[in-house]
Order: structure tokens, then sequence, then C-alpha cells
């Protein structure tokens, strides 16, 4: 009795919930080229929160090497955008990871999905409303901040931002009443402010290289101590770190690509249209790869000439670009910044909040949230409980967090949403065929009854059981069963034990490692031996020969590679911001087993059409797309 129980509840946690195809009428012709893609993807990816961002990391983590590590940020997010791309192409329907993960992996991979996207949004509206905040105050004499922070500084913990925002909270309520009422991001709007985004874009880079100065990037504490003595701006210096152009070291570039890796995030655009082209195959990496190339061109230009024009030290972690112009000279040229990065900012948090609202929505339909999140305001058909929450915690951590917890907390969401995708790939790959389809699934099942009553004789062994240590490097059958799947499922858990300890080793212990330390570097040797020793046993499994519009090259090298690169950068963060995650998924855990394994529906609704908003759901995030 017990046994069966604890088979029922296993088979709840990976249930998966089909999803309807699309009619033929649905489907779009192919016409897309690589050069249309990529249009599609810079537009998506170039957003104006990395230039707030750009100040935070440049100030406190990287100094001028921000530049390079934005670079290694693009290039780690190769790797999990072309796994994204293969985790969509499963499924027969346009949607969020969420849906991918739910009709693909089963119910609490795609809740864990699913609970982290919700605080990814939630950080990002905090994060573009205190930049927001900051950029308007600039506008006005700073006046907001100086009485706020005159009147709490000394009340607030140290864990938390000097003064509540209040000006931020206005505004995600703002937003909030304007989701109410149905208002929607136009597409001329769109156009017009991904347009003037890329312009200015274009007007910061040139300003930095005429009026840059190299000796930026070759500081001295000669230089920081002048700095000190002559400073007379409402706010303290930054630290200087070693001087040069990488002051913080080579710990300081891998933590500074951990921050901006949401900034890549617009990659997953792509995956939408790149169905509409005759060779997904080969169009689909060959876009991304130079919507990456062309997105980490860009943003190094804007780092380059921030830190051209300012000392890192001396920039404003908040609102680095309409100050950097004040500091050489251009004042009327960083108001008119300040004012387009205020457009730009609150475009995108009409698109972020409302991603967020139809996330919360979607979950609760599914039963795995609260069903009242999903309560529909029936005069404007918009989803007002669903917003209200929205707002009450993009609410909350824009009022109490400073930008740059902020910017971490959204790195290590950014990173295991990653991390879970390129998981997924990994292990689907090796599974026997699944139909993702609800129709297919329905026609299945038909065709399976008479198979229920046959005779225990007619059933035949799996090939390959008799021997378990053969089946390991050498299964005897060239398409996946599901013993192979098992195998592959604990190997790949197994993988990330020893990928996490040894990221854990390289980031705690770096110089014990590299220095020949005989505990940690054997330890570390041994690590690599095993984590080699199991990748090939993953490899020697027979992959599923399913055709699919598009496939990550060389399994299972290319995934295990992205499961080191976010595991690794996420164990660069902070402990703090570690704890406040761990919170947020005990939180979503409590739910989900309290209330979700139990209320979740057998059958999925039928997900959005790809007119509407929510195809866009990952389109937008701050500094990608931001989304």
């Amino acid at each position: 009795m017990l046994g069966r129980h604890v088979r029922q509840f296993g088979e709840k946690l990976v249930r998966r919930q089909p999803v309807e195809p699309r009619d033929e009428s649905e489907i779009p012709t192919p016409h897309l080229n690589i050069f249309s893609l990529v249009v599609f993807g810079v537009n998506r990816t170039l957003r104006v929160g990395v230039y707030i961002l750009a100040g935070a990391v440049a100030v406190y983590v990287t100094g001028p090497a921000i530049i390079v590590s934005l670079m290694v940020a693009g290039v780690f997010n190769l790797l999990s955008g072309f796994c994204f791309t293969e985790l969509g192409a499963r499924v027969p329907r346009f949607g969020s990871a969420y849906l991918y993960s739910y009709a693909t992996v089963g119910q609490l991979y795609a809740f864990i999905t699913g609970w982290t996207l919700i605080l990814r949004f939630g950080v990002a509206t905090a994060y573009l409303t205190r930049a927001w905040s900051y950029t308007f105050d600039s506008l006005i004499g700073n006046h907001i901040s100086q009485k706020l922070e005159g009147t709490f500084s000394e009340h607030m913990p140290l864990f938390l931002a000097p003064y509540p925002d209040f000006v931020a909270l206005v505004l995600v309520l703002l937003i909030a009443g304007l989701l109410i009422l149905g208002v929607q991001v136009t597409e001329l709007v769109r156009k017009v402010s991904e347009g003037v985004n890329v312009l200015v874009l274009i007007f910061i880079i040139l300003a930095g290289f005429i009026k840059g100065d190299l000796h930026n990037w070759q500081l001295t504490e000669q230089d920081y101590k002048l700095a000190t003595s002559g400073s007379s701006d409402s706010y303290s210096l930054g630290p200087l770190g070693s001087g040069g152009f990488v002051p913080f070291g080579f710990e300081g570039i891998l933590r500074g690509a951990a921050m901006p890796f949401y900034s890549y995030f617009g990659l997953n655009a792509i995956i939408t249209t790149g169905r509409e082209t005759p060779n997904p195959q080969h169009s689909i990496p060959w876009s991304i790869g130079i919507v990456i190339s062309s997105c980490s061109l860009a943003y190094a230009g804007v780092s380059a000439a921030l830190t051209l024009m300012v000392p890192y030290y001396q920039m404003h972690p908040n609102n680095p670009l309409p100050q950097a112009f004040h500091h050489v000279g251009w004042a009327p040229a960083g108001h008119f910044v300040a004012v387009v990065i205020l457009c730009a900012l609150f475009h995108s948090l009409l698109v972020v909040m409302l991603a967020m609202s139809r996330l919360i929505q979607e979950m609760a339909e599914d039963g795995l949230l609260f069903r009242g999140l999903g309560q529909i305001y029936a005069r404007r058909g918009t989803s007002l409980v669903a917003i209200l929450v929205s707002a009450t915690l993009s609410g909350i951590l824009a009022v109490l967090f400073e930008i740059f917890h902020l910017v971490e907390l959204m790195s290590i969401v950014a990173l295991l949403f990653n991390f879970l995708v390129t998981l997924s790939v990994l292990v689907l790959r090796y599974q026997p065929d699944k139909n993702f389809s609800k129709k297919e699934k329905v026609e299945e099942e038909i065709e399976m009854e008479p198979i229920v009553g046959a005779s225990p004789l007619e059933s035949m062994p799996e090939a390959g059981t008799s021997n378990p240590l053969k089946s390991l490097c050498n299964p005897i059958s060239p398409t996946p069963t599901l013993k192979s799947g098992q195998i592959v499922y604990g190997c790949a858990f197994l993988l990330v034990l020893l990928l996490t300890i040894l990221s854990l080793l390289l980031a705690l212990w770096p110089s014990q490692v590299f220095s020949g330390d005989p505990g940690f570097t054997a330890g570390a040797v041994l690590l690599l031996l095993l984590i080699v020793g199991i990748t090939v046993i993953i490899w020697r499994q027979p992959q599923n020969p399913s055709p699919l519009p598009f496939r990550v090259p060389a399994l299972p090298v290319l995934p295990v590679l992205s499961i080191f690169v976010n595991v690794y950068l996420m164990m660069q963060l902070s402990s703090v911001t570690w704890a406040q995650f761990g919170i947020w998924n005990a939180m979503g855990l409590a739910i989900y087993f309290g209330y979700g394994i139990r209320h979740s529906l057998e059958e999925k609704r039928d997900p959005q059409p790809p007119a509407s908003n929510f195809q866009t759901l990952h389109e937008h995030t701050p500094g990608a797309k931001s989304s």
C-alpha cells in the first residue's frame, strides 16, 4: 500500500500536460531568412536596462573590464540559447518556458520554472522602476533622494537600500492601473521605442570615443586620492581595486559576467519566428550567433564609452549615463539621454509586468497556484488579481532593495532558468518517443487499450536488462528505451551534483586548486574524471531520432558545458543573494506541495494564440529585452 502511494505521488510530480497542436491554417508559410531573424533578435535583445546595469557593475565589481564581462556573458548565453531553442521546438505551440517544461518534463519541473520566472519578472520590474526613479531624480537635482536618505537612512538595515523609494512604488502602482484598464503596447510604440533606443546607443558610443580619455583605463592610487580630495558629489566614490584596466582581477570579470546574464534573454524570441524559416537547423544557430555578436559589441561599446568618459570609481552606480555626460561638460546631452531612458524604461515596464501577470494567471488556471489569481476582470478582460499580486511583489522589492542587489537577484534567477532549460534538453534527447500533443496522446491511448489486457507471457523483456553494467556503455537497442532513458536521468542528476561540487571548489578555493595544493588539486582532478566518465556514459546511450525543427549540436558536450557555466557563475554571487533566493524557493515549494499538487488540472487549457502579448513572455526583460 505504501509503495503504491509513493508511486502515485511520484507520477504526479512528472505528469505532463499535452497541448493542442496548431491547426493547419495557423501554421505560417516559411518565408523568413537569416537577416529577418537577426533584425528580430537584435530588436528584442537590445534594451536600455543594461545601460543602468553598466554603472553598478563597473563601480563595484569589474571596473573598465566590464567590457570583457559582457562579451563573456554573450558567449556563455550562446550555449543556453541553443538549448532553449530545442526545448521550444518540441512543443507544437508557441509559449513560455513554463509551458514547454510542463509539456515535456513534468509538473514539478514546470512549477519550479514558472516560480523562478515570476521572481525574475518581479525583480525586473523593481529594477526598472528603481532605475526610472533615479533617472527622474537626476533631472530635478537629486532633491527626492537627498530628502528621503536624510529621513530614513539611519533606520534602514544594511542589507536594504539606504532609503525606501516611494517614487518607484508610485510608478509600479501606475503601471498596474494602466494594465487593469487594458492599456496595450501598440506596434507603433514598440517600433519607435526600438528605433530611438538604437539611435541613442550609437550617440552614446560616439560621444564616449570623442570625449573619452584612455587614462581612465589606467588609473592609479594617486588618481584616486586626487578624486577623493576634489570630490563634491553627493555620493561617495567607489572602491579603487588594484588599478589598471582589470582592477578587481579575473574573479571580478567572472562575477561581472554573471550579473548581466539576463541582458541576452531576448535570444529566446528567435524561437517564435525561427520555425518560419525554410531551414531552421541552419538559420537559427547562425542568427543566434550573429545576434549575440552584435549585441555584445553594442553593450561593450556603451560600457567602453562610459568607462572612458568617467573614472569607474566616480560613476554614479544608479544613474551612470546622464551623470557621465555632465562629467565631460555635455549637460544638454545628459538631459536628453535621461529623457530617452525614462521613456524606454516606461515602455519596458508595461511589457514586463504584463508578462508577469499573464504567467501568474496561466499557472493559476492550471491549478499550480491559487485559483483566485486567475480571476478575470470581466469589464476590461484583464487579469485583475494577477496584476495586483504582480504589483505588490514588485512594489515591495522596488521600495526596499538597492539596484545592485536587484541585479544580483535577477542574475541568479536568469542563471537558474538557463540551467533548468539546458538540463531538460540533455535528458529529453535520450528518452523514448513522447507525444506532447493532446490529440496524438488520445489516439495513442486508444491504440494501446487492447494491449493492456494481454497475457503477461506475451510481454518481452527489454533488451540489455540481463547485464546492467554492459548497458551503460554498450546499449543493444539503437533507439531509446525505458531503461536507457532512466540511465540518462540518473547520470544527469549525478552530473549536476558533481558539477556543483566542482564549481564550489573553484569559486571558494581557486588559488589552492591552481597552485598545486595536493588535496584541492587532487579533488578537482577526481571530479573532472568522474564528470568525463558520466558524460561518456550519456553519450553512449541512443538518442531519439525523431525529427525536430532544431536540434542542439554536439550533444551531450554542449549542454554539460552550459550546465557547468551556469552553476559556476551562480557560485560567484553573494551569500545574501543566495539566502533571498532560497527563501523565495522555500515559499514556492510550500505552495506547490501544500496546494498545487492537489489542485492541478489533468488537462491543460489551450494556450493563447501567438498574436497575443503573451507570446512575447520571454521577449522582454531589462537590459536584454529586458525581459
